[in-house]
């Protein structure tokens, strides 16, 4: 059994809480724009870390995160891409993917809008944390917990930080 704390969308911004929200974690995955290098390490020093670059990172980042990430986690397959898009809606280098590597969870960020939804169509869970970081449109700063075990995906909490 693992514990996920996503995150996404900080923007060079690290609130304290998340520390606190994600200490019970066993892992932190990062969905993309991190902002700088200092947000990735702090993540990294508290908790392993797994992430995608997002369109505001710098060349530091992209060199320690892939744009595409695929992994398993326990026995469920996961894909994470930054500009994902959502159901119905999906970016063409993530249809590519979702069609590729058949994962039971996608997660993206990018939008800032917090979603959580199963897809029929590619028989996924769509996961995009929102933001939690200050810059964007977004009104509330938002996080997400759950909990793989073996197959099972299950005790999906989301988190609000408090307002931009």
């Amino acid at each position: 059994m693992k514990k996920i704390g996503l995150i996404s969308d900080t923007h060079h911004y690290l609130d304290e809480a998340v520390f606190k929200h994600f200490d019970q974690c066993d892992e932190i995955w990062h969905g993309g724009d991190f902002g700088s290098v200092e947000v990735a390490e702090g993540l990294e020093k508290f908790k392993p870390l797994r992430g995608v670059f997002g369109n505001i990172d710098g060349q530091v980042i992209r060199s320690k995160f892939p744009e595409v990430l695929k992994f398993t986690c326990e026995d469920v397959k996961i894909l994470m891409i930054h500009i994902g898009g959502y159901p119905g809606r999906y970016s063409a280098l993530a249809k590519t993917e979702l069609i590729a590597s058949h994962p039971k969870i996608f997660i993206s960020g990018h939008s800032h809008i917090l979603k959580i939804m199963y897809d029929e169509k590619f028989q996924c869970l769509h996961i995009n944390p929102g933001a939690a970081g200050k810059q964007g449109w977004h009104k509330v700063r938002t996080l997400v917990r759950f909990v793989i075990d073996g197959t099972d995906i299950k005790n999906c909490e989301v988190i609000e930080l408090g307002k931009r």
